[in-house]
């Protein structure tokens, strides 16, 4: 018979508790144990003394025969020096799937578009800030350079009519 030592759930809907018992591994979770080992309550703080209490006598018992306990109790029997448990190591874990990254890429680009357009627009206001000085000194010049454009264009279409 395969024996573990896992949590079997009781308490109020959105407020669980739990206790720490060992059975059979076929069994279901909430069903029937061999026998109960310690309690955890998830809603105490985390450095609360209350929050998982375990017979370290009898977890020691179980696993000498070859009970196994689930990632849970294996992290509770590793916090009371009872069984080691490697760390496990998962480098992808922060990393954002592909959708997230596709939306980042967009973010950029327009973000750069949005900087480079903020550069242009700087500049515009520079180059018309230097131009009404420029202009101020030459108004009077383009009114005489139009009045000679505007001649030969007249000029030009006459031909062109006769």
């Amino acid at each position: 018979m395969a024996v573990a030592i896992r949590l079997s759930r009781g308490g109020a809907k959105k407020r669980p508790y739990y206790r720490i018992v060992v059975s059979d591994s076929r069994s279901s979770r909430d069903g029937k144990y061999l026998e109960q080992i310690g309690t955890y309550n998830p809603m105490l703080p985390k450095d609360s003394g209350e929050r998982v209490k375990l017979d370290e006598d009898r977890a020691r018992h179980w696993l000498s025969v070859g009970a196994q306990p689930s990632d849970r109790v294996h992290r509770f029997l590793d916090a009371a020096g009872i069984l080691e448990r490697a760390p496990k190591n998962n480098p992808k874990k922060g990393e954002p799937g592909e959708a997230a990254k596709e939306r980042a890429e967009e973010k950029a680009t327009k973000a750069a578009e949005a900087e480079e357009a903020a550069k242009a627009a700087e500049e515009e206001a520079k180059t018309a800030a230097e131009a009404p000085a420029e202009e101020a000194a030459a108004e009077e010049a383009p009114a005489e350079e139009a009045a000679a454009e505007e001649a030969p264009a007249e000029e030009a279409t006459e031909d062109k009519g006769e």
